[in-house]
Parts: structure tokens; sequence; C-alpha cells
């Protein structure tokens, strides 16, 4: 077996996990290669080197490995998306952050998920993206997020005027700090805490969540995702952010973008007890409540 190791940093009581992956990974004579930002982050802030052979590009993962680790939160795994892109190689996340709802797998349990890796005892779901287009540059080859796409004011206090259109029809004008267009995955995430609702991750569907809006009475709003949805902003300042997950662009006025189902899906590793039921009530503590 062939496995891409994937980070962005690691935090120094994290280390030793890091170590101790490593060495699993040897115990169970797995080949490895490493991100060469993470290589050189070990390198320069804790003078830590492997030998192990180096990637840089989503390119040079294909046919190189079998499983991506993602080691890190859910914004290391999201940030991995770019990296396998559709080459079909499923992630597995090793949670060395915080909540961790994709990022399931804890730092306890690391020799066990890469016995099941071993094993094959796992499950894979497949998880579907939104994709962005414009007439314009925006995003480069990295169009496309597993979580979220937003629009955002910038450098104001003032509130944006975002006009949607589903399928060509005017579906609302949100004046507003911004708004969320999340996937099911990712509505566990920025969309839930601007108050969206909760979706499962089957579910074909966009939910649209509007960031702080002005009329009390707009609401979140969940479409199919078989729709294309199409975007303009504007606002006193000219100067706006979109996103996709982890990336940032500025735009302006003249940005007219599109957004619909991305044709690739991606591919997660879970653990045979790491459902999404599971995840839900251990890291929204459902049930801890006696009085329930």
């Amino acid at each position: 077996m062939k496995v891409a190791l994937y980070g962005r940093a690691i935090a120094q009581n994290e280390l030793q996990n890091f170590k101790h992956l490593l060495e699993i990974l040897q115990k169970f004579t797995i080949e490895a290669i490493i991100y060469d930002g993470l290589q050189n982050y070990l390198e320069q802030t804790f003078q830590y080197h492997t030998t192990l052979t180096t990637y840089q590009l989503q390119d040079q993962l294909k046919g190189k490995a079998d499983v991506l680790i993602s080691i890190g939160g859910d914004g290391t795994i999201l940030d991995a998306v770019a990296f396998i892109k559709d080459s079909g190689i499923p992630i597995i996340g090793i949670n060395f952050g915080r909540m961790g709802f994709l990022a399931a797998t804890s730092n306890d349990d690391i020799e066990n998920a890469i016995q099941a890796l071993v094993n094959k005892t796992y499950s894979v779901v497949k998880r579907e993206l939104v994709e962005v287009s414009c007439d314009k540059p925006l995003f480069g080859n990295t169009n496309f997020g597993l979580n979220e796409f937003t629009l955002q004011r910038k450098n104001s206090s003032s509130m944006i005027s975002i006009d949607v259109w589903v399928n060509g029809e005017h579906l609302n004008t949100y004046w507003a700090d911004g708004l969320i267009v999340s996937t099911p995955t990712g509505s566990t995430g920025y969309s839930l805490s601007c108050g969206g609702p909760i979706v499962y991750p089957e579910s074909q569907s966009f939910i649209l969540t509007p960031v702080a809006p002005h009329n009390l009475n707009v609401r979140p709003m969940i479409v199919p995702n078989n729709v294309e949805l199409t975007f303009e902003v504007s606002g006193r300042e000219n100067r706006f952010l979109a996103t996709i997950d982890t990336r940032v662009q500025n735009i302006d006025s003249s940005y007219k973008i599109h957004l619909r189902k991305a044709p690739f899906t991606i591919e997660l590793i879970l653990l045979d007890n790491k459902t999404f039921i599971n995840a839900l009530r251990t890291k929204l503590l459902w049930g801890l409540d006696k009085r329930n």
C-alpha cells in the first residue's frame, strides 16, 4: 500500500503523535510520501527531518498513492481536496485540530486506523462539491470546494447587496454581510454557525445561508443541487471577498459568478464506528444533558 501524507502545520504537542504515525506506517511496511510544504515546516520549526519522498502538486499523486492521510483538522482536509481533485484517491483525516467533523480519527486511534487501511475494514462515502465559473479569472484550476462558496463584504462595515438567480430566475436580493452556499458536507461548518440547518451528507442539495441579513424574514433556504445559481454583488465599496473553502479572492461588482455541482466527487474513508450520526452526537454533545 502507498499513502500520501498531507498537512499544513503541526503543533509542538502533536509532534510526538506525528512521529508515532510514521512508526505505525513503518510497522505495517506502508510506503509513504509527504507533502513538501509539511516537510519544510517540520525541518524549519522542529529541525525534524524525514527520509520520505516528497510531492508538491496534485498531478504528482496520480498513480503514486492509494490513500491520502490528512494530518490536522477539517480545514486541512479542505486543503487536501485541492490536491486530490478528480483523481479518485480517498482521504482519511487524523484529527490534530479541534472539532473534527471530517477529520474524525483521533490521535489515540492512529494504529487502529492504519490497521483498518491495511485490512480494508472501512467504508468509503462519496461527497459532492460546488464548482464556480466566471467570465473573469476566479480561483484558477481550484474552482471547486467540499464545504462552501461564500460572498462577503470587505473593508467596510456597510452591508452588501447580493442578487441571486436560480436557473435564470431571480430568487432574491440579499442585503447582508455575506451569503454562504454550502454543500450538505459543509452544513456543519460556517453555515451552521450562521443559523443554517444540519443536512444529511447524502442529500443532493445546496444550502443558501445569509450572514447577518438586514431583513429578518430572510431565512436559510435549501435548493436541489441540479440547478445553476448565479450571483452579482454590489455595495458602497466596490471590493468584496469570494471564498471557496479555505481559498480567498478579491472581486468587484463586475463579476458575474455561476455555481453548480462539480462533475466529480471526493471519497472520504470512515472507520466502522465513525458514522455521520455518531459524529453529530459526539461533536455537538447530543444526549449528554440527562434531562433529555
